[in-house]
């Protein structure tokens, strides 16, 4: 059991309704789905829940979505930096925190990875061009492995992956090391060494591409559990 993290949006349409909607792109749990787990989805809660949540799971997605608040990682907000989503922050924050101290494997993607950053005492850099070119279309750029690393043990090989961001990791959380970075030396992967549970972050969009290994290494590792 896969739970991921969802959005929370003021309107949403379908059909004839448009209402307050926790919603997650189709993508994410199809990727869970087709690396052999079980998808749930976890929209945002009190943040108090998120211990008795994660025990319930065998693994932890943290899915992309809104710019994290400046404020999560002591820094002043940006003019390019967006829309805060406080509800999510808190209550992922807190998901992050329990799967650390209960070892659940967890995977971070995109805002997913720049939230397990900040949760290590990490910050942000709050704008890069050219890692999203186009708005609304997703673009792609090869990343390239660290030898050794996890990240490395499951794809050895350098990728072209599907991405959208304009934020990057910028000081490295305590006890992360970076496993991947792109040409433009952007850090692309994060990770906790072995010893301290599977913990991975991709800054790219998985979801989005034809590429399992990373999901189905989260679900194994869940199965292992």
């Amino acid at each position: 059991m896969i739970g991921v993290s969802t959005y929370l949006e003021a309107g949403a349409r379908w059909g004839v309704w448009e209402l307050e909607a926790a919603l997650l792109p189709v993508g994410y749990p199809r990727l869970v789905q087709r690396a052999g787990g079980l998808a749930a989805m976890l929209p945002p809660d009190d943040p108090d829940r998120a211990v008795e949540t994660v025990a319930r799971l065998d693994g932890l997605v943290i899915a992309g979505g809104p710019d994290v608040e400046p404020v999560r990682y002591g820094a002043e907000r940006e003019p390019r930096t967006g829309p805060p989503a406080p509800e999510r922050d808190a209550w992922e924050l807190a998901l992050i925190d329990a799967a650390l101290a209960a070892r659940v494997p967890l995977l971070g993607i995109c805002r997913g990875m720049q939230l397990l950053n900040v949760a290590l005492g990490g910050t942000l850099v709050q704008h890069l061009d050219g890692h999203a070119e186009v708005v609304g279309v997703f673009g792609g750029h090869p990343v390239k492995p660290v030898p050794g690393t996890r990240y490395a043990g499951i794809v050895p090989e350098e990728t072209s992956v599907p991405t959208y961001h304009h934020q990057a990791v910028d000081r490295i959380g305590e006890g992360l090391v970076p496993s991947a970075y792109a040409a433009d030396g952007t850090v692309e992967a994060l990770e906790l060494p072995s010893g301290e549970g599977w913990v991975l972050g991709v800054q790219w969009h998985p979801e989005m591409g034809e590429d399992v290994r990373v999901m189905r290494a989260l679900v194994e590792a869940a199965a292992a559990r």
